[in-house]
């Protein structure tokens, strides 16, 4: 037990700081008096209390952590903290179970916008804000954020980076220091939020709203102050502007902060990730378009072009905004929808799913594996954007897609043993291991996941945590080896 010491000291240090991400919602209760303060006030001091006598208590066991300690980490921050976050929901909506509660923090921390609330419209302001920013901070990584604060405490933190950032090509650094990467990035996501929020409210939403979708947004995590979403607004100009900062959400941060240091936009030609997500993005937008006006879905190819962009972007970058009922289109398109939202989101993104590079890796070794067949002694390494892939890059890739899919199987099986019909369970797994949120029928854009019983609730709560941690830094914990000394 003593071994684990040091992962419950950065946890409790963690917890600490987490407690005062809560001052945002008890400032905006007090504004609009919406008799919530003392929930989030009650919530913070049991996350500030928790985490000072677990940091406390384990002080002197404080020590460098392995990298079998940042995946404990990892996932031990993301549950308690999903598990506080869940505190003020229960506090203020008395009639909200706990599961519920811990699901829709769970799904505002790994940024799935997957919601088991009604009446969005007319919750409490602060309620709305504190999903909001569960949002923004799953977005980068809590993990990645307290990156920046763990050196100050004497401990490092690249065993963290590497069991949360997503990515075959994580061990690339930006900058010389961890902390200064950290700092980098999210000052970059800060910065885009800030842009976002002013071209939406620019675009006709009022402060409040642009600011709380502009978090959800960049975060890609989908949360709607409205039961409708983004089709509550029914604004051209806004879903143009969200679609603008999704897509820029859907591509690595480290290309960001390249353009931005170079002062240059060659970063995102260089960025083979990022061609990949524009261009499929684009056919895949106008193919879609095209499709709902020539089946007469539609009346004009504008209109038919306006929706069909807006929702596949959304839910293609794992965002999950709806401006319409897309459950009722020809069953073609929803279900390209959700395909793409398992491979289009780049590595080093706020999206989820395979992401971009494991999809460019794993098709040219399908190719290469072509050549093979015809030419067995051919020397045909995969090469991404100019560079050679090293095998045991590869074989991870596989790996991966492997447990990715057989995770899938295995879930939408559960789902389906509890009761839920396939086209329902398919894509609600789809939807939450990919952190892209509505999924089809039962948990149509229309619907949410309130239905649903306990035993599917707490599935699909394991399904979004597996997925915003990419499958192998939480499996990895089941395994017998990770337990051994």
């Amino acid at each position: 037990m003593r071994a684990f010491f040091p992962v419950l000291n950065v946890l409790g240090a963690m917890l600490a700081i987490f407690s005062v991400t809560f001052l945002p919602p008890i400032a905006t209760s007090l504004i609009y008096q919406d008799n919530a303060a003392s929930a989030f006030s009650y919530a913070m001091g049991i996350c500030l209390i928790a985490g000072s006598i677990s940091w406390l208590a384990t002080r002197r066991f404080k020590a460098e952590l392995k990298t079998r300690d940042g995946f404990l980490l990892v996932t031990l921050a993301w549950t308690l903290m999903s598990l506080i976050g869940s505190t003020p929901l229960m506090f203020v909506y008395e009639k909200m179970s706990f599961t519920d509660a811990f699901f829709e923090s769970m799904s505002g921390l790994t940024t799935t916008g997957a919601t088991v609330m009604a009446d969005l419209d007319h919750a409490p302001p602060s309620i709305n804000l504190w999903r909001h920013e569960l949002n923004w901070l799953g977005g980068m990584g809590i993990i990645v954020l307290a990156i920046a604060i763990l050196p100050l405490l004497g401990v490092g933190g690249m065993q963290l980076f590497r069991a949360e950032t997503p990515g075959p090509m994580k061990d690339a650094k930006l900058t010389a220091r961890i902390s200064d990467t950290a700092r980098a990035l999210w000052l970059i996501y800060l910065a885009l939020t800030i842009a976002c929020a002013l071209c939406l409210r620019l675009a006709g939403m009022n402060w409040f709203d642009a600011i709380c979708h502009a978090l959800a947004c960049l975060s890609l995590g989908g949360f709607s102050t409205r039961d409708a979403s983004v089709g509550a607004f029914n604004s051209p100009a806004i879903e143009a502007v969200l679609i603008i900062f999704m897509v820029i959400a859907a591509l690595n941060f480290a290309t960001h902060f390249v353009a931005w240091k170079s002062k240059s936009i060659k970063a995102y030609w260089n960025d083979v990730e990022a061609k990949g997500v524009v261009t499929l993005l684009t056919i895949s937008c106008i193919g879609a378009g095209f499709y709902l006006w020539k089946v007469d879905y539609y009346p004009s190819l504008w209109t038919a072009l306006r929706h069909a962009t807006f929702n596949l972007v959304s839910v293609a970058t794992d965002c999950g905004f709806v401006s319409v009922d897309f459950d009722k289109w020809p069953v073609f398109v929803p279900l390209w929808m959700l395909f793409l939202s398992c491979i289009l989101a780049s590595s080093g993104s706020t999206g989820g799913g395979i992401k971009m590079i494991r999809t460019l890796i794993l098709s040219s070794q399908g190719s290469r594996e072509l050549t093979r067949l015809l030419h067995p002694a051919v020397v045909n390494p995969v090469i991404i954007g100019g560079a050679i892939v090293p095998n045991r890059v590869v074989f991870a890739v596989l790996g991966f897609i492997f447990l990715y899919f057989m995770s899938i199987v295995t879930l939408t099986f559960l789902l389906m043993f509890g009761g839920l019909d396939f086209i329902s369970a398919f894509s609600a797994v789809i939807a939450c291991i990919n952190n892209a949120g509505p999924g089809l029928n039962v948990v149509g854009p229309a619907q949410n996941y309130g239905p649903l019983t306990d035993f599917e609730t707490w599935v699909l709560s394991f399904t979004m945590l597996l997925g915003r941690l990419e499958v192998f830094s939480l499996l990895i914990l089941f395994t017998p080896g990770f337990w051994r000394k």
